[in-house]
């Protein structure tokens, strides 16, 4: 068993996720590529003490990039996306 802290790497936090998280109560992150579907669930559950009802995952392949004239290419990472239950709420910017 993975700690919480392996499984969820961070928050992805674009125009598109912050839309997501206000209209459809869905969040988005970036996990370990070993993780599966329920680990990501029980990481997000403990973490955040709120229900999850869905968890999404996807591959994301990494762009390739210029370096001078050089081509890199970046590394494939784990997208997941997490339905809450009605109620629930996860707030990355606590403000007072």
């Amino acid at each position: 068993m993975r700690s919480i802290y392996d499984v969820i790497k961070r928050p992805v936090i674009s125009e598109k996720s912050t839309a997501l998280a206000e209209v459809g109560n869905r969040f988005v992150f970036e996990v370990a590529p070993a993780a599966n579907k329920q680990e990501i669930r029980e990481a997000v559950q403990r973490l955040f003490n709120v229900k999850v009802r869905e968890v999404r995952t996807m591959m994301m392949h990494g762009k390739v990039k210029r370096v001078g004239r050089f081509e890199t290419k970046r590394p494939n990472w784990k997208k997941a996306l997490v339905t809450l239950a009605e109620g629930q709420k996860i707030d990355f910017f606590q403000t007072k």
